[in-house]
């Protein structure tokens, strides 16, 4: 329960007011069931390559752009300016796929056995739970950490010199896609554990912790979600 309980005290009460931090509901957020993303991933589904359209049994979600109904399994795109994820239709992620505001989602999971992230390093991030995940936005240009909340993600932009240190330690980092994809970074366990993942997935560790969380403390849905989130992301890594 060590996990669950890390988890708990360091939400509650966060302080998002302090310095660069700001909480993230202004921008529209993903119209995706966290959970549905998460059990897909367990079962070893693939969000590419699958056949949309249709409204047999199974079809519980609509394309965000076009409004066709969907299986839980489909594509998904960024809108870079709001940071928002878009569930998309076989036909519509092919025609916006790379059209202006629009960037299809990483689509590599990688285990980071070695990653190095000494302890002042981390504390210069001032991140206030050892929770969170980072990605380079070429809209600000600058790296921004997104860390979890009762009411969704909370981002902080990361000073220059942070986040230089952080890819000279760590070279693996060079190769970390602007805007579509993520470091996930999850100090709440021992040992730690770190991996790259596609940008959907990151913004699904927030989702479901604010989609689980119950009264002032979270519940045990908090520990099954966080818990299962990286169980299901290992599954899916390779060795870095």
């Amino acid at each position: 329960m060590r996990a669950r309980t890390q988890v708990v005290s360091g939400l509650r009460g966060l302080a998002s007011n302090r310095p660069g931090a700001r909480a993230a509901p202004e921008r529209p957020r993903a119209r995706v069931d966290p959970l549905d993303m998460l059990g897909a991933a367990t079962q070893g589904a693939s969000l590419a390559g699958r056949s949309e359209g249709g409204a047999g049994p199974e079809a519980t979600e609509h394309c965000d752009l076009c409004g066709v109904a969907m299986t839980p399994e489909h594509r998904h795109l960024l809108a870079l300016v709001e940071r928002r994820i878009v569930c998309s239709c076989e036909a519509c992620w092919a025609m916006r796929a790379g059209e202006g505001d629009y960037r299809p989602v990483g689509n590599r999971t990688v285990w980071l056995e070695d990653l190095d992230l000494p302890d002042d390093l981390w504390a210069s991030f001032q991140i206030p739970i050892g929770l969170a995940f980072f990605m380079h936005s070429t809209v600000t240009d600058c790296v921004v950490a997104m860390y979890p909340s009762p009411g969704g993600a909370t981002e902080s932009e990361l000073h220059f010199d942070s986040w230089t240190r952080m890819r000279a330690l760590n070279p693996a980092l060079a190769d970390l896609e602007s805007d579509i994809e993520g470091l996930i970074v999850n100090r709440l366990t021992d040992p730690p554990v770190y991996a790259i993942a596609p940008i959907d997935r990151c913004y699904a560790l927030t989702g479901a912790i604010k989609a689980t969380w119950e009264g002032i403390s979270g519940g045990t849905g908090v520990d099954f979600a966080v818990t299962r989130f990286f169980e299901d992301l290992r599954a899916a890594a390779v060795p870095a």
